[in-house]
């Protein structure tokens, strides 16, 4: 079994942020996204993954990720030339795969829910797709169930059928790649993986779900990142903190989940809970809650002013009158 993970998307709700690196690489919890789907799939024992990336991306992602040596597998990057779609970026992906059975996540999606239930059922199915119940199905694409599989999916419909969301985690034999080959464009622009999976259900083909009840995160907004950085912190630290050895705290209360990274100068600051920090940030008299600061911030002199929100690299913040919380949520759709 191989993994596929779909990068190539240009991420504009997440502008600013996503003007100078991708969105697959926006940290939570200071670790990029993409990570998290590396290590998932590392985790099932799947070795052999590839990352369709745009190529514009190559630099950036690959420069992170690298070869894959740091993670125990192999990491192969193809190229989706124009974002038409998720079922456009798995067609780059059908020399890579050939004929095995294979793991698709999405690189901006977090989830905790573990693969092997996908990947059991995939045995005895065409596929397999995870699901969750969401308050709001028609920004999803929706899946219709009848025990245990599913008779049909549609992408954001206007009224949907049921309130069972795809959250981006699929197990596939390679046979979806013929059903991929004859789709036509949506309505969107877009080749639809939920059109392709609509296909292999109507062609009478086994696609079976499972149902998760754990966090799953689309890290697609300004609100949507915030609050997945607070769960994964939640996930990975709990009433800890995790502080790097290499930055230097005068003065400071800190209120867990915390983590800094390295090269930090932070004085006479309360922080947290659920503040997440990038290396060489500089940071003095402010009260920080419930954000995001990305690489080499400086914040100084905000008093009790609460700070909350996200913070792009280099950002600067000298000095304020506020009173009361203070929300800086810059770029991207808030909703």
């Amino acid at each position: 079994m191989k993994g596929l993970i779909v990068c190539a998307g240009k991420g504009t709700r997440l502008r600013p942020f996503t003007l100078t690196q991708p969105k697959t690489l926006l940290p939570v919890a200071n670790k990029p996204i993409l990570f998290y789907a590396i290590e998932k799939l590392a985790n099932e024992g799947i070795h052999e993954i590839g990352i369709v990336i745009h190529p514009s991306q190559e630099e950036t992602i690959r420069g992170a990720a690298g070869s894959g040596e740091r993670f125990g597998v192999s990491l192969t990057y193809l190229y989706q030339q124009v974002p038409r779609g998720i079922a456009d970026a798995v067609a780059a992906a059908e020399d890579y795969i050939g004929q095995s059975d294979f793991i698709l996540l999405l690189g901006d999606n977090l989830i905790k829910e573990p693969l092997k239930t996908l990947i059991d059922q995939l045995k005895h199915s065409a596929a397999c797709i995870l699901l969750t119940h969401v308050e709001n199905p028609q920004q999803f694409g929706v899946a219709e169930i009848n025990e245990t599989r599913i008779i049909a999916l549609e992408e954001k419909p206007k009224f949907p059928k049921s309130n069972l969301a795809v959250v981006g985690s699929y197990a596939f034999k390679a046979g979806i790649f013929d059903y991929i080959r004859a789709l036509t464009v949506s309505d969107r622009g877009e080749l639809e993986i939920t059109d392709a999976i609509q296909r292999l259900i109507d062609s009478g083909e086994r696609v079976a779900y499972a149902i998760t009840r754990e966090h799953c995160s689309d890290v697609g907004t300004s609100e949507r990142w915030l609050a997945a950085n607070n769960w994964m912190m939640d996930e990975l630290y709990g009433e800890k903190n995790g502080i790097s050895g290499e930055s230097t705290l005068v003065n400071c209360t800190v209120h867990a989940p915390v983590v800094i990274g390295s090269d930090c100068i932070i004085k006479n600051c309360t922080i947290g809970p659920y503040v997440s920090v990038m290396s060489g940030a500089h940071l003095e008299g402010c009260r920080l809650e419930h954000s995001i600061l990305l690489r080499d911030v400086t914040i100084s002199g905000t008093g009790e002013a609460v700070i909350a929100g996200i913070l792009g690299d280099e950002a600067s913040i000298i000095g304020s009158s506020a009173k009361g919380p203070t929300a800086l949520k810059i770029g991207g759709d808030q909703g």
